[in-house]
């Protein structure tokens, strides 16, 4: 266990003064600022959009709204939605009967409604006459705009813990049904579709609702919602990190990153990962978040630079995350689909390269990576089937899989199709592409899920996807310690690391006691500090204010900064500290 314990932020926020009159924060101030905002917009005629994000607490928001706003009339888009057998009929094979695994959806919100009822609902607020009408609900903004639109937004992240509580699917009475399947229908259609309709309105709405917390919304006014963004857009940030524990889960990100001492693990920190985590602003001291692909959408040239956009469209397509089992277990056996797999099989048109980045090791720490030399794969194979169908008979993994010693600030490189895992004892930066999901078990040592079942193995997807002549001596000369030694100024020097040549990410490792220059030069940068207590990022132009992170932080330089420098700060000055950055190669 390590004996340091850092100062890590768990709760970063993008900060925005003088905003402080654009938000107000609980039920009645929020009926009042509707009210009063109505009351400028009409003195007769209102009507008032509250359109949703699919995981919005209905209940809450939709009371709390009617009880204090008294509507006249409320048009429920839940209502003119399809039946649960049509929309099931209509997703079939995007769903498929898998219990983790569907294929990304392109349909459009429209088609989730029934047409008749969606034509009657707007034709009742065309000829709305008197009084207030409320439409609300996903998809709201579909039946009119209204005089006042509102957008009550979630992150994803907060939506799978409501999963886990209890809540179902947009507009579906499956509650109690296994997590897996309702993530699953989230993240390849719900997510989708809701992602493509919010964005077509993002431009157009008045207000942004923070629902993330229960029974403490936020309203935020557009302009300073547009606002954080482009600040965000235009200078180094962090996205909010969540912990979750997991079979394998560790105990080292308890001490270092502060969490809660009497869990029983945390396996998992999500660090940079925009398709999950939130963006928070602070604004005098108030606190505001939103799902982090807000900024993804609507900054995508500045985000992630014009190259990277041109190659990935609106997606983040690197991601930084923790893997704890220090004090744990091992990783699940697995493989990551080839490029052709994921897209004929997912409909996703890349793939997650990835590797391991040792921030910390005990004695024994090590990393299964590769097949050895020799090996039959057909018996391989059978033995893998063997071990789903019987307890009493485990998968021999050293007999076919290179264990290899891991020590700190080692670097593991993964590309897709190799065979791997990390062991017990290792604290793992994960570095990789975006497309988290598509991880196909193999072997799970004989143990549990959290929920007391037995973790999903996907043999059917493993197999095709192994690449058998990664080996071990390919593999030592291919992936394991590619350290390059680059450049070197006063103070510092840059080192590669990898990745492997078949990945399209580049990370250089800069060791440092005096000031590093840095540079986007047009792509997005993704870094964490590796070692060292705290450093703080500076522009050479002033361009942004100081910035600064602390041991284990993950955080974003986007491409719009252009030149930046990084030097140790506070405590760290004089003593040695280092950052591991990731970009695009372009």
């Amino acid at each position: 266990m390590p004996c340091r314990k850092s100062n890590y932020d768990k709760f970063p926020a993008v900060h925005l003064s003088n905003a402080a009159a654009n938000m107000v924060t609980g039920y009645p101030a929020i009926i009042q600022r509707l009210t009063e905002t109505l009351a400028d917009r009409s003195a007769g005629r209102q009507t008032l959009v509250v359109d949703t994000y699919p995981g919005v607490d209905d209940h809450e928001l939709l009371d709390a709204l009617v009880e204090g706003l008294k509507p006249d009339r409320v048009i429920n888009t839940l209502d003119l939605k399809k039946s649960e057998a049509q929309t099931l009929a209509m997703l079939d094979r995007y769903l498929t009967d898998d219990r983790i695994f569907g294929v990304m959806s392109c349909h459009q919100l429209e088609e989730f409604f029934d047409v008749d009822q969606l034509a009657a609902a707007q034709r009742t607020a065309e000829t709305w006459s008197g009084g207030l009408l409320l439409v609300y609900g996903v998809g709201a903004a579909l039946v009119m705009p209204g005089d006042v639109l509102v957008y009550a937004d979630l992150a994803r992240w907060e939506i799978q813990l409501r999963y886990r509580r209890g809540i179902g699917n947009w507009g579906a009475d499956n509650g109690d049904e296994d997590f897996f399947r309702k993530y699953k229908r989230s993240y390849f259609v719900e997510w989708r579709v809701a992602d493509r309709h919010k964005f077509s309105i993002f431009d157009q709405f008045d207000f942004l609702l923070d629902t993330n917390q229960v029974n403490e919304p936020k309203l935020l006014a557009a302009e300073t919602v547009h606002d954080g963004l482009r600040r965000a857009a235009s200078q180094p940030f962090r996205v909010v990190p969540f912990f979750d524990p997991a079979p394998w889960g560790g105990q080292w990100m308890k001490q270092v990153c502060d969490l809660d001492r009497d869990a029983a693990n945390f396996g998992w920190c999500f660090d940079c990962v925009p398709e999950e985590n939130s963006l928070a602003f602070d604004i005098d001291g108030a606190r505001v978040e939103m799902p982090s692909l807000n900024l993804v959408y609507r900054h995508p040239v500045e985000l992630l630079g014009d190259k990277v956009h041109a190659r990935f469209g609106r997606e983040f397509p690197i991601r930084f995350d923790f893997l704890d089992t220090i004090g744990g277990g091992n990783l699940s056996f697995q493989v990551h689909p080839l490029t052709e797999y994921i897209q004929q099989t997912f409909g996703m048109h890349y793939t997650q390269d990835e590797s391991y980045y040792l921030l910390d090791a005990g004695l024994d720490a090590t990393v299964y990576l590769g097949l050895k030399d020799g090996i039959d794969r057909d018996q391989m194979v059978r033995d893998l089937h063997t071990a789903q169908a019987s307890a009493d008979q485990p998968f021999p993994a050293e007999k076919y899989v290179n264990r290899w010693p891991a020590k700190k600030h080692d670097h593991f490189l993964i590309p897709a199709g190799t065979v791997h895992c990390s062991g017990a004892d290792a604290m793992v930066l994960e570095i990789s592409a975006t497309p988290y999901i598509f991880t196909f078990k193999m072997w799970d040592w004989g143990r549990l899920g959290l929920d007391s079942r037995p973790r999903p193995v996907h043999l059917q997807h493993a197999v095709p996807n192994i690449q058998w002549d990664r080996t071990t001596d390919w593999v030592q000369q291919q992936l394991i310690d590619q350290v390059q030694d680059l450049a070197e100024g006063d103070g510092w020097r840059e080192q590669r690391t990898g990745l492997h040549t078949r990945e399209f990410i580049e990370t250089r490792r800069h060791w440092f006691t005096g000031r590093v220059p840095h540079n986007t030069d047009g792509g997005v940068n993704v870094l964490n500090l590796i070692d060292g207590e705290q450093a703080i990022v500076e522009s050479p132009s002033d361009a942004f204010k100081p910035f600064i992170v602390h041991y284990a932080e993950t955080f974003i330089v986007p491409a719009s900064v252009g030149a930046y420098t990084i030097r140790p700060h506070g405590l760290a000055e004089g003593t040695q500290c280092a950052t591991l950055k990731a970009f695009i190669r372009t």
